[in-house]
This record gives structure tokens, sequence and C-alpha cells, in this order.
């Protein structure tokens, strides 16, 4: 059984995160450029020939403004979490906790989301092949579910 795919690409998403585990300047708070590729696939197009109706991903673009623009994204077990967001609470801090913020981390974490909405909005006729997370557009990391 042979897969059709096609790729959705988002770019410029501000959100910070920390690395508490990192021995370097990765520990400290900072921010990034994010950019997300997802890349759909099915077997069995839709009435319009398509895997996913780019017009139609206005779900996916809800979720991250939702989520992560303009987020802090943190590991669930940042022991410094609860007292950096404690200053100024919600009205200062966007939060989005996951169990591992790297770029490799979010790529993965980003697939079991998006997968799931894919899924869910298509009746499980598409779902996501992979995700792609691109750090300030130099770095990058790729999840392949």
């Amino acid at each position: 059984m042979s897969t059709v795919t096609c790729r959705k690409i988002y770019t410029d998403i501000p959100w910070a995160h920390r690395q508490h585990r990192h021995d370097g300047h990765c520990a400290q708070l900072h921010g990034h450029n994010w950019g997300i590729a997802i890349t759909f696939g099915c077997t069995e197009l839709d009435a319009n020939g398509f895997v996913v109706d780019f017009g139609r991903l206005k779900y996916l673009r809800a979720w991250l403004d939702e989520h992560l623009d303009h987020a802090c994204v943190f590991n669930r077990d940042d022991p410094l979490r609860a007292a950096l967001t404690a200053v100024g609470g919600p009205a200062v801090w966007k939060v989005y906790l996951v169990d591992c913020c790297s770029c490799e981390g979010m790529a993965r974490h980003l697939w079991g989301v998006f997968d799931a909405l894919v899924r869910r909005e298509t009746g499980g006729r598409a779902h996501v092949l992979s995700v792609e997370v691109t750090e300030d557009s130099r770095n990058s990391a790729l999840y392949v579910g």
C-alpha cells in the first residue's frame, strides 16, 4: 500500500524555553523564532484530490496560537518552573509543559499532538508522518512517527 504526502510549514513562532539540565547557556531562559514543518500522509486522497486541505488547517494554527505563540515552554520536571512563573503569574507567563523542551523533544511532542488532531479532523483518513522543528532557521530536529 502506497502513501501520498504533502507538507505544511509554519514559521516565525516565538516561544522561549530553558534546558535546565544543560551545563551551559541553554540552562538560562531564552527564546527563539521557531518553525514547524508537518508532513501529512494518507492512502486515499479526499474528494478534491488532497491529502489534507491546506485551507482547512485552521485548527492547527489555532492550536499553535493558543499553546505556543509567545509561550514559555518548560520541561515538566524543571525545578525552577514554579518559582519563575510565580512572579507575575498568568498575566506575565503563558506556560506550556512538555517532557523535553529541546528541539528534538518538541518535534516528538508536536507529532503526538498534531497526529491526533489530524486524525480527528479527517475521520482517520489522513495522519502525520513527521514533524520537523526548526530553531531560528539554523538548527532543526525531525521526528518520524
